[in-house]
């Protein structure tokens, strides 16, 4: 009698709480699925246009933010332009065909990317092989996948198994599958551990495209830099020359190309990026 009695308590137990025996992993999407469903429920217009604002932090000597008007273009899947113009500092990123260039006041100063550069990666690539064959590239195995919780909500955890934050991972959240946080850790000049932080947080909808409005950066759990998006337009119309890198490289004369893509690329390089535009004030 008692053996029959516990037999249907297990079964009513899954019948109503269907998970509740089960192990925590037994439900969780694979990797390339998570992304595939993501890439999907973002929207893929043809280009997207964002007005934004660049908010710069100084934590060491708790000077007030630096601000700056930022225009930023997308192609889907793989194009990209920001545009800073200020009377501080003039500044473009263009990513196009695979390769990279960064201009600041007037000088070819980079083809590679740093951490913060990566936030955007999420928002661009709006496919799931080209976030198969990109993320990988940024230390995420995209064939580990986990349940986590992130503020009170269920999320997919890519690239790590919860609550493992060593190791680099993105987050997206289990209901809308918009993605959350990017973290990403690199060591800095010194070997030490750096850990970068991105944070996707008040999504809106212009049409059928999801976008962020703010996005936040924390560099060992502090808060350094910000975007506070005021506007984005769907489908509007660019000219190529905007993003011809071969084009751009014939205006701009080289300053100081980067020799050493792995220094450049490593989490040192924030503070790099973060003076380069402090000393226009200097």
């Amino acid at each position: 009698m008692h053996q029959h009695l516990k037999k249907t308590i297990i079964f009513i137990g899954l019948v109503v709480f269907p998970g509740f025996f089960m192990p925590a992993n037994a439900y969780v999407l694979q990797g390339p699925h998570i992304l595939r469903l993501m890439a999907r429920k973002l929207g893929k217009p043809k280009s997207l246009l964002v007005y934004q604002k660049l908010i710069l932090r100084d934590n060491e000597s708790q000077g007030n933010p630096v601000e700056f008007k930022e225009t930023v273009r997308y192609i889907f899947s793989e194009t990209f332009r920001s545009d800073i113009s200020a009377e501080e500092v003039k500044r473009i990123h263009v990513i196009s065909e695979g390769e990279v260039l960064k201009v600041i006041d007037g000088k070819a100063t980079s083809k590679s990317e740093n951490g913060f550069d990566r936030y955007k990666d999420l928002l661009l690539y709006r496919h799931r092989k080209l976030l198969e064959k990109k993320l990988p590239g940024f230390g995420v195995d995209v064939t580990v996948s986990s349940f986590g919780r992130f503020q009170g909500k269920p999320v997919y955890v890519v690239g790590a198994r919860y609550p493992d934050e060593t190791v680099p991972q993105v987050w997206i959240d289990k209901d809308t599958f918009r993605p959350l946080r990017w973290i990403v850790t690199a060591e800095d000049e010194e070997k030490d551990r750096v850990s970068l932080e991105i944070r996707y947080l008040e999504w809106w909808k212009k049409g059928k495209t999801w976008y962020p409005r703010r996005i936040e950066f924390y560099q060992n759990e502090i808060l350094m830099r910000e975007i506070q998006v005021d506007n984005i337009i769907v489908n509007p119309y660019f000219s190529q020359r905007l993003f011809d890198i071969g084009h751009l490289e014939s205006i701009y004369l080289p300053e100081s190309l980067a020799t050493d893509p792995q220094k450049s690329e490593g989490l040192s390089e924030i503070q790099k990026t973060i003076d380069e535009f402090k000393k226009k004030y200097e």
